[in-house]
């Protein structure tokens, strides 16, 4: 474990360091609040455009369009810019999105389609930046705590879906609900990552030169590194798994169950609320017992949920199997950031490769799951998840922790 001085790592004092955490909570909790608030409007969105389950799969392509588009650029863009200035812009940006995503449903899928790309091109930025800072934040504190993060952005799904249902029970209308939020992060999340330490310590930087950072001076560079590939990979599965949750639980159970649009939500609620249980108390079991074990047997947790979640005979036992695969799917990311960010130098660039990969999953998980959703039902369309996690426990031991070069192997690298 590093060992902390009254200066701190990179002349920073362990408050200052607190501060950081602090702001890197608000920035994941409100992109989770964000997103979630969103969701959990999908089915209003698409009874008033009268989308089929294809129809809807398409529609939410457009978020992964834009997230695609930003995160291949966002680690150039966090290298130069700075993980602070990216957050910040970006939920500006990300409010502007869902500002045209609540109006716009209105008139049509056009531009529903703008506010949606535009939305997706923001967080995909805002994902990378603010998992550079969590990495930084983390090797500063020297124990595991890059979940805990993932954590804050499961407690703000949480609250976005709850808050969500509210608006939903109370009849208030999406136009008003989500110009409200954005409003909200627009104007929250900004002054709090004033807040975050700088990304990359020179001095650390320059220790790495000869090895991390020179072996590849661009972005481009990290796109040729097979164990960055490969934790891609991972994140990619955990990724799908995750995403299929946040945007077709609520459907499959008003769908699936015949249950109420409320009942539905609720469901969503119970996903999130898992995975938010095992991102916070999960670093302790990462600490013990090592990245690849952890993962390897949540990934059997997500696979046990998933088939209980469709093949349950009544609503109820349902939602043990929402519960179940949110426990399971709740790490992959998070640990797949903590990896690609083990050297510092190269920190920015790799989140930026296995973040894309990942994202791959939300541009090609809605339209899969609306495809088959058409032939087999939304609830069946969902054991492809399964056996993308299945595979995904194959290169599982891509994750163990490279520690960097002339530095102290730390808790968080264990």
């Amino acid at each position: 474990m590093n060992a902390h001085t009254d200066t701190g790592i990179a002349g920073y004092t362990p408050a200052e360091v607190t501060v950081a955490a602090r702001a890197t909570y608000v920035a994941f909790i409100g992109s989770g609040f964000v997103f979630a608030s969103w969701a959990s409007r999908i089915p209003q969105v698409r009874d008033r455009l009268q989308l089929s389950p294809a129809d809807l799969g398409l529609v939410l392509l457009a978020i992964a369009a834009g997230s695609l588009v930003a995160l291949p650029l966002a680690g150039t863009i966090v290298h130069r810019v700075n993980s602070r200035r990216t957050v910040a812009g970006m939920s500006v940006l990300l409010a502007i999105g869902l500002a045209v995503v609540s109006i716009g449903y209105r008139a049509g899928v056009v531009p529903l389609l703008v506010g949606l790309f535009v939305l997706g091109l923001a967080n995909g930025a805002w994902d990378v930046a603010m998992n550079v800072q969590g990495a930084t934040v983390e090797r500063h504190l020297g124990r595991a705590i890059m979940p805990r993060f993932h954590a804050g952005f499961s407690a703000g799904t949480v609250g976005g879906a709850l808050s969500g249902a509210l608006m939903v029970a109370l009849g208030v209308s999406v136009t008003a609900h989500l110009l409200v939020v954005a409003v909200i992060v627009a104007v929250l999340v900004p002054l709090a990552v004033r807040g975050f330490v700088a990304d990359t310590d020179q001095a650390e930087a320059a220790s790495q030169s000869a090895s991390a950072d020179t072996r590849s001076g661009n972005a481009l560079a990290r796109w040729r590194e097979p164990r960055t590939l490969l934790v891609g990979v991972v994140v990619l599965a955990f990724a799908f798994s995750e995403g299929s949750g946040n945007d077709w639980i609520n459907v499959a159970l008003i769908d699936g169950y015949h249950a109420p649009a409320v009942v539905g939500t609720l469901g969503f609620a119970t996903f999130l609320a898992a995975m938010t249980a095992v991102r916070w108390f999960g670093t302790g079991l990462l600490d013990r017992f090592g990245r690849v074990p952890v993962l390897r047997g949540l990934a059997a947790v997500a696979v046990t949920g998933l088939l209980l979640f469709v093949f349950s005979p009544f609503t109820p036992l349902a939602f043990v199997g929402a519960f179940l695969w949110g426990a399971g799917a709740s790490l992959g990311f998070p640990v797949g950031m903590s990896a690609a960010a083990d050297e510092p130098a190269a920190a920015a660039g790799r989140v930026s490769v296995v973040a894309s990969i990942g994202y791959c999953a939300f541009l090609g998980g809605p339209p899969l799951i609306g495809f088959l959703g058409d032939h087999l039902t939304v609830l069946r369309a969902l054991l492809v998840v399964a056996a993308l996690l299945a595979l995904a426990t194959l290169v599982t031991n891509a994750l163990r922790p490279v520690v960097p070069t002339g530095h102290p192997e730390s808790a968080a690298s264990r």
